[in-house]
């Protein structure tokens, strides 16, 4: 596996493997990896010929109070990970191969109605910091197909939108969320949590599962079982920032004939912020 830091130095490596007949397979991640994205990279492998990763902490998704200056950076431990998961190249540029004309001269790229509410309302210009790097990405490497964790349920539909409606040829992957033994979703945050809060975590799975359940099984009062789902989220100390059962395509708040559906939730234990989902289909 190479590393390279620069644009033309990606899409120099790019177009030999191109010129090769190679498949390209494309990993966007910020670093700090966990089995999760492994599993991505793993994925990717066995779909393309030639896998590049990236790690870029991009400061455009973050707001003014988030995590930007603390979140984890592990460059040499990403490094291994993404050796054993069969990748082949990583990019890891900085802020200012990114953005050389500065965040503030930056074009952005906007999302429409998908970013709004659930974590685009927690979170302003998140997914416009969030669509405008992955299009950069996209353009840099002109992957054949990317592949996303389905943790990020919000972000993987605002990324589906942006493939579809600027035309990039790039198929999108969706792949199942990776968790603990215990339900806990696997997140580059987790490692903030402190052992009591870590504990207490795996309640916002229950939760969601508890609602997912509920549905399966036939109940009709959707808000009684989120109702329910409240109680344990309460019962484990978080603060809750939304519980919602959508649209699994729409993300619009669901009607009793939607048989598409996602149940989503985010919720912070301590200063952490947790998020987590189940997609399911009425039987």
């Amino acid at each position: 596996m190479n590393t390279v830091k620069t644009i033309r130095e990606l899409r120099a490596a790019v177009a030999r493997a191109r010129s090769d007949g190679k498949r390209i397979g494309l990993v966007p991640t910020m670093g700090n990896l966990h089995s999760g994205h492994a599993a991505l990279v793993l994925k990717a492998a066995q779909r393309t010929d030639f896998v590049v990763a990236t790690i870029f902490v991009n400061p455009l998704q973050f707001g003014p109070n988030e995590d930007l200056a603390t979140y984890p950076r592990t460059l040499p431990a990403d490094q291994e990970a993404l050796l054993q998961a069969g990748c082949h190249l990583l990019f890891t540029p900085s802020v200012d191969e990114m953005y050389p004309h500065g965040m503030d001269h930056q074009t952005r790229v906007s999302v429409p109605h998908l970013s709004e509410g659930l974590c685009g309302g927690s979170r302003p210009g998140h997914f416009d910091g969030v669509a405008t790097v992955v299009s950069k990405l996209f353009n840099m490497v002109q992957p054949d197909l990317a592949m996303f964790g389905q943790k990020d349920f919000q972000q993987l539909a605002v990324i589906r939108a942006l493939v579809r409606d600027l035309n990039m040829p790039i198929q999108i992957i969706g792949e199942p969320t990776v968790r603990a033994a215990d339900g806990l979703a696997l997140s580059s945050r987790n490692i903030y949590l402190s052992q009591e809060q870590r504990a207490a975590a795996p309640a916002l799975y229950r939760a969601i599962k508890l609602i997912a359940d509920g549905i399966q099984r036939g109940e009709q009062d959707v808000q009684a079982l989120r109702a329910e789902g409240l109680k344990l989220i309460e019962a484990a100390h978080f603060r809750l920032d939304y519980l919602e059962v959508r649209n699994a395509t729409t993300l619009l708040p669901t009607t009793a004939t939607d048989p598409d559906l996602v149940i989503m939730a985010a919720a912070y234990q301590g200063t952490t912020r947790l998020i987590d989902n189940l997609h399911l289909t009425k039987e």
